[in-house]
Formats: C-alpha cells, structure tokens, sequence
C-alpha cells in the first residue's frame, strides 16, 4: 500500500514545464534585524522597474509584514487556498502593473493540507504566474527547519548580513547549512558604511568558506547598500525607498543588485530546470 509521502513522490517525479521560466529567489539571513524584508521588498520593487514580471512571496513565518510595508490589506493568505476557502488567484495583490504579493502561512499550518488532491488542486492555479520572471520569498531569519525547506527548494539563495560581529556569525552559520545543498550561494551586505567595508566583511566570510566549507561551493557577493537614513525614514512611513527616492545612492545600489540578479537569472535559464511547481512540490515533499 502507498503511504501519502510515497504519493507525494511520484507527484514530484511529474514536474510540469509550463512554468519554468520562473526563477525562485529566496532571501533569507541569519539573524533578525538586519534589514532582510525591507531589502526584499525594495529589490522586487526594482526588478519590476526594470520591466521584469514580479511575484513576492511573505514566508517570513511569525512576523509576516510585507503587506505593512506595502501599504495593503492581506485579508487572505496561502493556507486558504490549501483550505479551497478561496483559489489562489483571489489572494494576490497587485501592488503596481509588473509587481504581486502573496501573502504567506506558516510551514507548519501547510503541513496539515500536505495531500496528493490538495496538492494537484493547487498546483493547477499556478498558471496564473506563467509569464511571470521572478518569485522572490522572503524567508524568517535564522536556522529553522520550515526556513531550510524554502532555501533548498528555491533556485537561488540569497543571504543578507550587516557589519556586526554577531550577524556575521549567524550569516556564516546559514551559509554553512545551505552549502550542503546548494553550490553556490549569493550575499548582500546591508548597512554598511562603505564599499570598502563591504568588501572587507565579505573578504573575511569568504577566507572562512574556502577553509571550511566544501571545495565546489561559491560564495559571491551580489552587492551592498550603505547606510543611510532615508532607509529608516521610509521604513517607519510604510514607504519603499526606491520607490519614493530612486535617485538617490542606496536606490542606486538596489537597483545594481537587481540587475545582477537579472544577469545571473540568464545565465542560468538554459543550465537548469527551474519554476514554481518545480519548488511547491518540493515544500510539499519536506513534509
């Protein structure tokens, strides 16, 4: 007889190819307060100006408040689609004319409606995200079972840190984790000081890895952004800072960072398969 994991299994060996121009990008860190979510909601931002097609996904388990941030009102989330209260394309909420949020539920409540119908059922409402570029998640902050399962199943992980000795030491910690699963892994250095700053932080990360960490695995740095009050300004004005100040240099890098993500994302899409069903029937699978 076929154990409801065993099911689930042969659904994952059934990846559809509808969708497989979606990268998925998870941003995730070591510790809390380092600027995570307010960074993922300024580079989805970016990357819709840029004219890409955008999908931002509120995974930050406990603390969900992306929908603050965007000034909009997440009356239902991911766990009521699994409910069939509603489908999923009635809890999405465009935020400008390339820019969505879906909003999240915690991995615990999913793990509940984590069967083959429930799965198929929503598996089929994802072709309302088809011709989109990017589903970027924010995860929560630090080593958590529910916050691994995002990361292993994303296609691209993103780790953001700042220059304080204790979230470097977290965010080499995470990095150390993922590496078991992942080749690479990207980094930003948030409120830092400097470009020098940033670079010497991440030269210092990176002289660990190589010593420690497996031979094949790469640590790049995908950017920084100086710190600057405007971010805090707009943070406390529900206020995304590239929206409301692009011109200024912390949009600037945001907007650089965007576009490196956009390069790594071509570079990529012949290499691998990739997309969004690809990713939910591995969260499925984690349970």
């Amino acid at each position: 007889m076929k154990t409801q994991a065993d099911k689930l299994k042969e659904l994952i060996k059934d990846t559809t190819k509808k969708d497989l121009k979606t990268r998925v990008i998870a941003i995730t860190s070591g510790k809390g307060g380092v600027g995570k979510t307010t960074l993922s909601a300024n580079i989805a931002y970016a990357l819709s100006k840029l004219g890409f097609k955008v999908a931002l996904f509120d995974a930050d388990i406990g603390l969900a408040n992306l929908d603050v941030i965007l000034r909009v009102n997440a009356n239902k989330t991911i766990l009521n689609v699994l409910k069939n209260e509603c489908e999923l394309k009635d809890i999405v909420i465009k935020i400008n004319e390339n820019l969505v949020l879906i909003p999240g539920e915690s991995g615990e409540e999913i793990l509940n409606f984590a069967d083959e119908m429930t799965l198929n059922n929503f598996l089929s409402q994802l072709e309302i995200f088809n011709d989109y570029d990017f589903f970027i998640i924010d995860t929560s902050a630090g080593i958590d079972k529910r916050v691994l399962m995002f990361l292993e199943a994303a296609d691209d992980v993103i780790v953001v840190t700042v220059p304080e000795p204790a979230a470097i030491t977290d965010a080499y910690a995470m990095i150390k984790i993922i590496s078991e699963k992942k080749d690479i892994i990207y980094m930003i250095l948030n409120e830092v000081s400097s470009e020098k700053e940033a670079n010497n932080i991440f030269g210092k990360i990176l002289k660990v890895v190589k010593q420690n960490l497996k031979s094949n695995f790469r640590l790049l740095m995908l950017g920084y952004v100086k710190r600057d009050k405007t971010i805090m300004t707009c943070s406390t004005k529900r206020e995304l800072f590239v929206k409301e100040f692009p011109n200024i240099q912390v949009s600037e890098q945001v907007f650089n960072i965007a576009k490196k993500i956009a390069k790594i994302s071509e570079r990529k899409v012949l290499d691998e398969e990739k997309g969004l069903a690809k990713f939910f029937k591995r969260i499925f699978s984690g349970f």
